[in-house]
């Protein structure tokens, strides 16, 4: 971690600590660390001091979802995402950007499933056909199961991913992981002390993955309402979600990501071509619904399981999306779907940072890591606050937000899933 000796104080603003608001505070902030919290400050202390009146502070934001490839991570940060949770990735750029997130302040930090347990034809391959084949190992047979998770931890996963996704929520069929290989690659995966987290689709597919052993899912199913049963399997199961509304909206629905590319908060800091990503949608449907993935959100929100917010923004493939921007859209989504704002933010800071354990980030307390995000007015009322950003701090280091001219996204080479 590089050394930050800087000090300042954060006066007289409200804070979300990552669980719940203190309307009025001063946040200390010292060597890159939250120093402490009071209702009281010391105007004779010689520190750099930022007028917090008319705002709120707010933790890092933690996308649950995404594919970072570079420069995914310095979007990321220009939005006040200080962490992204990659899904599916590989070491050729995984391993740079891990050394460059230890190293620099100037783009999120990152972890990483590496590469995600498929097979041959089955998804994401059918996306980017041959070069799936070419680049990326998939599972086979039962007997070589663990092997594939051995080789993910060896490559420094920090989770396991499976794809168990037959296509039908799209329309399409394709092969996956039957579920006797998928629960031999959870077990795989605990064994190794890692979670296993899983892409479905469908309610059947949540269904298997559930029973295969899984601890979280990193989409919600949206190929029909849910199910009195899917929740109490969930309930039992004790497993996180992610719905990652925003690629549904894209995928099955008209719901894109414009309102984001055209919001004079954010247009200056999106390059082109994410511009042209975010405005686009598939609308491949048939039997998919945004409407489906709302109501199965909601549901399993009012359950007591714990929502996270991911966007599934890749660098190919995902349409509607970009890093940074699109959690943004991914905290109005929830909000839509039944959450309070607080209980949003609460998906994009404390509650991804406990179930991946980050135990140095997400909350605003004391000793803890200073990855902050400091917005005007009140997104504990009105969620579509947290974008009019006053400052971003990662590890006590404050951001320069400004234009950078980007190729945008990548034209080949990470899948969307």
């Amino acid at each position: 971690m590089p050394m930050n000796h800087a000090e300042f104080v954060i006066r007289d603003v409200r804070v979300f600590d990552g669980e719940e608001v203190v309307e009025r505070a001063t946040v200390h902030v010292r060597g890159g660390l939250i120093e402490g919290i009071s209702t009281q400050f010391d105007s004779a202390d010689e520190v750099e001091v930022v007028d917090g009146r008319g705002k709120t502070l707010l933790p890092g934001l933690i996308d649950s979802h995404t594919h970072a490839q570079p420069p995914s991570l310095e979007d990321a940060l220009l939005f006040g995402v200080t962490t992204e949770l990659d899904m599916f990735s590989c070491p050729e750029w995984m391993d740079g950007q891990r050394r460059d997130a230890a190293e620099r302040n100037d783009l999120a930090d990152v972890r990483s499933a590496s590469i995600g347990a498929t097979v041959l034809g089955g998804h994401p391959s059918m996306m980017i056909g041959t070069y799936f084949a070419e680049q990326y190992p998939v599972v086979t047979s039962l007997q070589d199961a663990s092997a594939f998770v051995g080789a993910r931890v060896a490559e420094g996963a920090d989770y396991i991913k499976l794809l168990i996704d037959d296509g039908t929520s799209l329309g399409h069929d394709s092969p996956t992981l039957s579920e006797d290989v998928a629960r031999t690659i959870v077990n795989a995966a605990h064994d190794h002390g890692k979670m296993a987290v899983a892409h479905v689709t469908s309610l059947a597919g949540a269904e298997q993955a559930l029973r295969a052993g899984v601890n979280g899912l990193v989409h919600i199913f949206f190929d029909r309402p849910p199910t009195d049963e899917i929740i109490a399997q969930a309930l039992d199961a004790g497993v996180f979600i992610t719905p990652t509304l925003s690629t549904v909206g894209s995928l099955a629905s008209d719901i894109d990501g414009t309102h984001l590319a055209d919001d004079d908060r954010a247009r200056p800091l999106i390059p082109a071509p994410w511009r042209e990503n975010l405005c686009q949608c598939w609308h491949l449907g048939s039997p998919g619904s945004l409407d489906h993935a709302i109501e199965a959100t909601r549901r399993m929100h009012e359950a007591g399981l714990d929502i996270l917010a991911g966007t599934d923004a890749a660098s190919i493939g995902v349409v509607g999306t970009a890093h940074g921007v699109s959690m943004h859209g991914e905290l109005e989504l929830l909000v839509r779907a039944g959450l309070s704002p607080v209980q949003a933010l609460r998906a994009a800071t404390s509650l991804p940072a406990r179930r991946f354990g980050l135990h140095d980030r997400g909350r605003i307390a004391p000793g803890l890591q200073a990855d902050l995000l400091l917005v005007e007015g009140d997104p504990t009322q009105e969620i579509t606050a947290t974008l009019s950003i006053a400052g971003i701090w990662r590890r006590g280091d404050k951001l320069s937000r400004a234009r950078r001219d980007s190729a945008g996204p990548s034209k080949i080479g990470q899948p969307a899933v």
